[in-house]
């Protein structure tokens, strides 16, 4: 998430996804997103549970994406809160406080 960009505006930007099935999200997201097709060699990346190089892999990774918020969405619906890694472009710091505003949003949510 760039620093312009607040949580309650990557929480609207998902507003149009709102009506669309989870199985669509998921059938787009595990088909089109960056993070699928990865070349990365013989090593996965190397993720250190230290936020600032987390936030930066992820954006490494999730740059030409074109399904970032449909992976957003997916993430919030299904697992919330207390999934770890990295969704939507967004490490888990930056996740977790936008869910919150996505929540408000959706008047309570619809993950579970």
């Amino acid at each position: 998430m760039n620093d312009e960009e607040s949580f309650e505006e990557v929480a609207a930007r998902l507003d149009d996804l709102q009506g669309v099935p989870i199985g669509t999200l998921f059938d787009l997201v595990t088909r089109e997103g960056a993070c699928m097709s990865i070349d990365v060699g013989a090593e996965e990346p190397t993720w250190t549970s230290d936020r600032a190089p987390d936030r930066e892999l992820a954006a490494n990774i999730c740059a030409a994406c074109p399904v970032v918020d449909e992976c957003l969405e997916l993430e919030f619906r299904t697992a919330g809160f207390t999934t770890l890694g990295v969704w939507g472009a967004l490490a888990e710091d930056d996740r977790r406080a936008a869910y919150l505003a996505w929540l408000q949003r959706r008047g309570g949510g619809e993950s579970r």
